[in-house]
């Protein structure tokens, strides 16, 4: 399975991009999410992909952050959906919208991405709703050299693994968060104010 492709970007038209690496051009389907961010041809790019087979295909997908691509997979195992849609919501709302949508039960707002009528959005609610606060906050972009997590992001990932529920660990790191706070510093307020 391929999980990760690094190389240069040698074609991008939507939802179209080629990464050449080491000289194979991978042809991946991407969100719009991923293409709003996407370096300028002959750059190199980090993507994080899936690889999906069916009986009469294969298909590789792209993503700048690990965020998508759960988003990309979870949203897949509503009844139902497939990636047409699941590349859709991504293309319509960013992970943290969506993920706050889900929680909300916000249906309404769920229909307004292209693609999901009522009974589509109602599923995706009922389905996804103890998944959406492990969505929320997971901020994660992939670089050149790695993974580079937003601070508020990283936080979140370092609370999960003290102990606190994902949905918890987002509400502690976001009322932590002030302008300009790196990681440790959001990681700090949010213990000293749980500890009130």
């Amino acid at each position: 399975m391929i999980g990760r492709l690094r190389g240069n970007l040698i074609h991008k038209q939507p939802p179209w991009l080629i990464v050449d690496v080491n000289g194979v051009g991978y042809e991946l389907e991407a969100p719009m999410s991923t293409f709003y961010d996407l370096p300028e041809l002959g750059r190199e790019v980090s993507l994080f992909t899936h690889y999906a087979q069916k009986e009469d295909s294969v298909s590789l997908y792209g993503f700048l952050r690990e965020g998508e691509r759960r988003l990309f997979r979870d949203v897949q195992k509503v009844t139902g959906i497939g990636a047409k849609i699941a590349l859709a919501v991504l293309s319509g709302v960013s992970v943290d919208e969506f993920a706050r949508m889900v929680q909300a039960s916000d249906v309404t707002a769920l229909t307004r991405i292209p693609g999901i009528g009522k009974k589509t959005a109602e599923r995706m609610v009922v389905e996804l709703r103890d998944r959406a606060a492990d969505l929320a906050g997971a901020g994660a972009t992939l670089t050149a050299g790695g993974t580079v997590f937003d601070p508020q992001g990283e936080a979140v990932i370092a609370l999960q693994q003290l102990g606190y529920k994902p949905a918890e660990a987002v509400r502690m790191a976001r009322d932590a968060t002030a302008a300009g706070d790196d990681a440790a510093t959001i990681i700090r307020k949010a213990l000293k104010s749980a500890l009130r």
